[in-house]
């Protein structure tokens, strides 16, 4: 891609981030509007909001990456991210909004009346935001090294300043606006690129994608190494060699007209490395090496269900637990639930998510169709290792010329809007929990959170390689949903909750998810149960972190306040129009 027009798009896409949020600054006059943008935002842009804050890295690229290296079985990612929504408006979305509070902590504050209990909450809102904001970075740092070349801090660099000077400026009542625009550009940026892909999937006689055989070059195809990569071959080929490869260094065999021919080389089965900065050129009808790491997907396993086509020992464990990690871990995801206290009430709690259902369900349909289409048209991807970038290439690839060229910057602009609108959510909820516990809630406070929200997902980015995006994403997944998911789901629906057990609930369930995520961090990928079990903590952090609260709660029933407990089940569970009315005497819900 030409670099001039992939800083273009990053500077469209930031200066139309810093405009809105001017723009939202000069609507931003109370407290309220800082935290809660005064429960003024319409079901429909609350919805593109969410959309905005919620389509982030793993959704843009990190989907499309792993389902060309991995196939259906990596579906369960787009299908829990969406369905989590339904979970979410069936058990969540209206009591929570009735609650009246403006944080998680808050909430699980009023609901238990425990300030041991916020302070843990507080602590998992930030955890669980940074696991978030940490892979955001690195897709933005990813991105902007494949259309500049530049280093892969620069790109993160830029996305935090943007992200934290919007937040700090406006609060929630400006990123609503940014997150809202953002929505509708990604959707523009990654649906009119797939138009191209099909129409040219279909000028190649529609070749399938799922034959017997491991990804194989169409025609001869030059690989460009940015950075050292090991990968196994499995098939003796004979390429073409630029640079250096296994240590060796290949000068040009000869020079036809200055052009540099290279020198021919015979990889033989197993592993080799090639060097930032090498070319490979492999004939048409050469099987495609994988990264090392990368388990290779024959195109029948690549489309057959719990295949074990992603290198996991486990598949049906593995999908199972990610499905309930994404179904679970959407309501305790702090800069989602937050959008659900920016409605008027809540009526237009239920609405907004249905509205939200619908745009992801488009959505998602879009990434999964470039991971199929990668495997045909850039099956060097496996080699680098870079699935990710799929969604980033693909275009150029398909389409020649000018036309090409303008995709690929469209589809830039779109990972872009989704790195900044999901940082900025991410940035609001934890600058919301910082001021409100340790800056007691003034404006100031919250802006000085803001930069404190953001420098240390800068540091864990640029100093981390990480894992792909949509995985890391996941692990956030699972500690919210072994920890703020119980909260919610018994602290709303079930009056027998403690603050006992609340606590040791919150601290069983997402310590030991968070436990695994940093296992799973440092040690990589592993085989057997132990690796399966670490590496998808939450079918069985989820089940611990529930029956922790229950027997715990059963066990301290005493500490329970009935008249507390009563008044705040009649906030969230009665409708506004009757809860607003005055109270008539006696006891209203019977001991």
């Amino acid at each position: 891609m030409n670099p001039g027009l992939g800083l273009t798009a990053l500077v469209v896409v930031l200066t139309a981030t810093v405009a809105v949020g001017v723009y939202g600054l000069r609507l931003s006059r109370t407290t309220s509007d800082f935290y809660v943008a005064s429960r003024e935002i319409s079901p429909l842009w609350n919805a593109s909001a969410i959309g905005g804050e919620y389509l982030s890295a793993a959704s843009f690229l990190g989907v499309a990456g792993l389902v060309m290296a991995y196939g259906v079985d990596m579906l369960a990612y787009p299908v829990g991210y969406t369905a989590g929504y339904l979970v979410l408006l069936l058990l969540v979305a209206a009591p929570l909004r009735r609650s009246g509070a403006y944080t998680l902590p808050d909430f699980a504050e009023e609901r238990l009346g425990s300030v041991a209990v916020r302070r843990v909450a507080s602590v998992l809102v930030v955890v669980i935001a940074w696991l978030y904001l940490v892979p955001q970075l690195q897709g933005a740092g990813l991105t902007l090294q494949t259309v500049t070349g530049a280093p892969r801090w620069v790109g993160a660099a830029v996305v935090a300043l943007a992200v934290v000077g919007v937040s700090a400026a406006g609060g929630m009542r400006s990123v609503t606006l940014v997150q809202g625009f953002q929505f509708w550009l990604k959707l523009t940026a990654i649906a009119v690129p797939a138009v191209f892909l099909v129409l040219a999937w279909r000028s190649a006689g529609a070749p399938s994608l799922a034959g017997p055989d491991v990804p194989r070059f169409s025609h001869s195809t030059t690989v460009r190494i940015g950075e050292q990569v090991r990968f196994d071959v499995r098939s003796p080929v004979t390429v073409v060699v630029r640079g250096r490869l296994d240590g060796t260094a290949f000068p040009a065999a000869d020079r036809v007209g200055g052009r540099t021919d290279g020198q021919a080389v015979r990889l033989a089965d197993g592993e080799h490395t090639a060097a930032a900065g090498a070319s490979l050129t492999f004939p048409a009808g050469a099987a495609v090496p994988h990264r090392d790491g990368l388990a290779p997907a024959s195109g029948a396993r690549w489309a057959s269900p719990l295949s074990g086509a992603g290198g996991r020992s486990h598949p049906l464990y593995a999908v199972y637990s990610i499905l309930l990690a994404t179904f679970l871990g959407t309501m305790g995801l702090p800069h989602v639930v937050v959008r659900f206290y920016t409605n008027p009430d809540g009526r237009a709690a239920r609405r907004t998510t249905l509205l939200v259902l619908v745009l992801l369900s488009v959505f998602y349909l879009l990434p999964t169709l470039y991971g199929a289409l990668g495997r045909v048209f850039a099956p060097q991807l496996l080699l680098t290792g870079r699935t990710d970038t799929a969604v980033l290439v693909l275009p150029q690839i398909v389409e020649a010329g000018e036309t090409g060229r303008l995709l690929a910057a469209l589809a830039t602009a779109g990972a872009f809007a989704a790195f900044v609108s999901t940082a900025s959510g991410l940035t609001v909820s934890v600058a919301g929990v910082l001021s409100q516990d340790l800056m007691r809630g003034s404006t100031r406070g919250f802006r000085w959170a803001s930069l404190a929200a953001g420098v240390p997902p800068l540091v864990m980015a640029t100093a981390t390689a990480g894992l792909p995006v949509a995985d890391a994403i996941g692990l956030a997944f699972a500690v919210a949903a072994s920890s703020f998911c119980p909260l919610l789901v018994l602290g709303i629906w079930w009056r027998g909750l403690t603050d006992l057990g609340a606590l040791l609930g919150l601290v069983a369930g997402g310590g030991l998810a968070a436990l695994a995520v940093v296992v799973t961090s440092v040690r990589g990928p592993g085989r057997g149960w132990t690796a399966a079990l670490l590496e998808e903590p939450a079918a069985w952090t989820v089940p611990v972190a529930f029956a922790v609260m229950v027997g715990v709660s059963l066990l301290t029933r005493r500490r329970i306040s009935a008249a507390a407990v009563d008044r705040v089940m009649l906030r969230m569970h009665l409708p506004e129009e009757v809860s607003a009315l005055p109270a008539r005497p006696g006891p209203l819900v019977p001991k």
